[in-house]
């Protein structure tokens, strides 16, 4: 009698572990494949793994979020000057950037703070604020690529940088 109950809760256990499986891809697969993405590429400096950012290993892939998405205006219509951008609240910190304009054109990003009191927050930036700041150049916007395992710094990043711009366009 008492083997048959022992088997009876082993097949229970079985089946709520397959039920939450089940469930747990369904949220991987489904739930997540429903919110708007852009196409990212991975630009990463290092290949260590870092996971204070919550946002997994550096290098390993990478998502966008919804600072990607915004709508940006070409650089022709900024005016010249230096815009400090609103300071932007993450999961571990604020980030805060400044941008140089000359002749309509990004010429330099500052970054002004971010994350900086954990170890591990302080590698990621140090790796990925350098690769942010060139790609903001390159791009002349906030549509820039994010980096898998800096995600708070990206949409840290892009939405001071984003505010910068907005600034730098109702001046001209």
């Amino acid at each position: 009698m008492i083997l048959m109950i022992k088997k009876l809760i082993r097949r229970i256990l079985l089946a709520i572990v397959a039920l939450i499986a089940v469930i747990d891809g369904y949220l991987i697969f489904f739930k997540n494949s429903k919110q708007p993405t852009t196409a990212s590429t991975v630009n990463s400096a290092s290949s260590t793994t870092n996971k204070n950012d919550s946002e997994g290993a550096v290098g390993s892939g990478s998502t966008a979020s919804s600072s990607s998405t915004q709508d940006t205006k070409s650089a022709s219509s900024m005016a010249d000057g230096t815009y400090t951008g609103a300071s932007t609240q993450t999961e571990w910190g604020p980030v805060q950037v400044q941008i140089t304009i000359s002749s309509g054109k990004i010429t330099n990003v500052d970054v002004l703070s971010y994350p900086d009191t954990e170890k591990k927050s302080i590698q990621i930036n140090e790796n990925a604020l350098p690769t942010y700041k060139e790609e903001a150049l390159t791009a002349q916007s906030s549509n820039i690529d994010q980096i898998s395992g800096a995600t708070e710094t990206y949409k840290g990043f892009t939405g001071s940088l984003q505010d910068s711009i907005t600034q730098s366009e109702a001046a001209s």
